[in-house]
């Protein structure tokens, strides 16, 4: 079974929540890393992403992969005391 890779993504998705696989430079050469979080801008040069920790991750377009829409991530249950 074959996969295809397809970045699914477009300005109009800016404020949703997404997936991004892509090629990030690494000491020992390119590694690929997943990147979750809300969609904060888009454009032919790059995607940048904000992930639940508050880090924007920029992704120049040449270097992802595979990228789409996901949904909200399911409200946390509260800790008990």
């Amino acid at each position: 079974m074959q996969y295809r890779l397809e970045v699914r993504l477009s300005p109009a998705d800016v404020g949703r929540r997404v997936v991004i696989r892509w090629r990030r430079p690494a000491a020992a050469g390119d590694e690929v890393v997943d990147v979750l979080g809300v969609l904060q801008a888009a454009d032919d040069a790059a995607f940048m992403v904000r992930t639940a920790a508050g880090e924007s991750i920029v992704i120049p377009v040449e270097r992802a992969l595979a990228g789409k829409t996901v949904p909200e991530a399911p409200p946390r249950r509260g800790r008990r005391p």
